[in-house]
């Protein structure tokens, strides 16, 4: 494994492992539920090929999944970096609202600790900006929970150039984590730029585009029932078949190197910054394996050249969330 350093000194491994797949019966579904004796064989795999960089939420399940990661990781806690994230208001497990408060912070956070079973969060996020408080006092907030030795650094989530700025004037922010891929580049508009101009390192979420851009997906129908992801504007309508143009030239490109679209869009990711740090999801080894053989893929400028060509900013077709979701990200 590669190492890599987000903001404020925090070294992780250049390939953290994106949780959130790891539930079962769980409110956000992708493919068939997860095995979860397999889901900590995976957690148990990475950490031995060099993994340092682990990322669940309390939204994710909800609950289940911090719950998972923190048996997984149990007596294997020393080196790693657990990342995890507040920011909604809950009725029992639904969700109602979002909730960025330095009171539901602190409620958050003690949660998570004891579902983890640890006494020190290495990374805590707001999960999604709540327009209705200042950032100011939320990352106030948050900082006021690494004060007291509960979080050692503070991140955000989905927040927009300004809302950066106007955190990282307030506290030290140690990442960004927004969706960031070869079909999701807006990023680099504004908010790569705002990030850099403060230290602050950046964590892409679904840089496999929801599993898009693995190839693994010919048609709408490969989706089975119940998949989120049949909700996704992208992978619907006559946006999936535009789509596959990327793939094919990724599946070229991973034809010449030997290796899978995985490694490519990985590869593609790296290559955009020291600072810049994916979290694939997963839930089975054998697909882990594969994309943290990524650190080892090096891109030629022709490389590089043909995947800009055939994914430039804005190419993608479709939007990336569905109505709602929008309103909810680059505030």
């Amino acid at each position: 494994m590669k190492y890599r350093t987000l903001g404020h000194g925090l070294k992780v491994s250049a390939l953290g492992v994106g949780c959130m797949p790891m539930i079962k019966g769980g409110n956000i579904t992708y493919g068939a539920d997860a095995d979860l004796d397999e889901a900590t064989r995976t957690i148990h795999r990475a950490i031995d090929m060099g993994v340092t960089f682990f990322d669940t939420a309390q939204i994710y399940g909800p609950f289940q999944n911090e719950e998972l990661l923190g048996e997984a990781i149990n007596g294997k806690r020393e080196g790693l970096v657990i990342a995890t994230k507040f920011g909604f208001r809950f009725e029992g497990k639904k969700i109602v609202g979002v909730d960025g408060s330095p009171a539901n912070a602190r409620a958050a956070v003690e949660g998570s600790l004891q579902r983890l079973g640890i006494d020190c969060i290495d990374l805590f996020y707001q999960h999604r900006v709540d327009p209705s408080i200042p950032i100011e006092d939320v990352v106030g907030g948050m900082a006021d929970l690494m004060k007291e030795g509960k979080v050692k650094h503070i991140a955000l989530s989905e927040a927009g150039p300004e809302t950066i700025r106007k955190a990282a004037a307030t506290a030290p922010i140690t990442a960004l984590q927004s969706e960031y891929s070869l079909w999701e580049r807006d990023v680099e508009d504004e908010i790569l730029g705002a990030c850099r101009d403060n230290g602050i390192g950046f964590v892409p979420y679904s840089p496999l585009g929801r599993g898009f851009l693995t190839g693994d997906f010919k048609s709408f129908d490969d989706l089975p029932e119940g998949d989120w992801r049949r909700n996704d504007p992208r992978f619907q309508g006559e946006n999936f078949a535009a789509n596959l143009k990327i793939v094919e030239v990724m599946a070229d490109i991973g034809a010449k190197h030997g290796v899978s679209n995985a490694q490519i869009a990985l590869a593609w990711l790296l290559a955009q910054g020291d600072d810049i740090v994916p979290i694939p999801g997963f839930k089975r080894r054998l697909t882990m394996e594969d994309s943290m053989a990524a650190v080892d893929v090096t891109l030629s400028a022709e490389d590089l050249e043909a995947l800009n060509a055939i994914a430039p900013r804005g190419g993608t077709a479709g939007p990336r969330y569905g109505e709602a979701g929008l309103k909810m990200v680059r505030l």
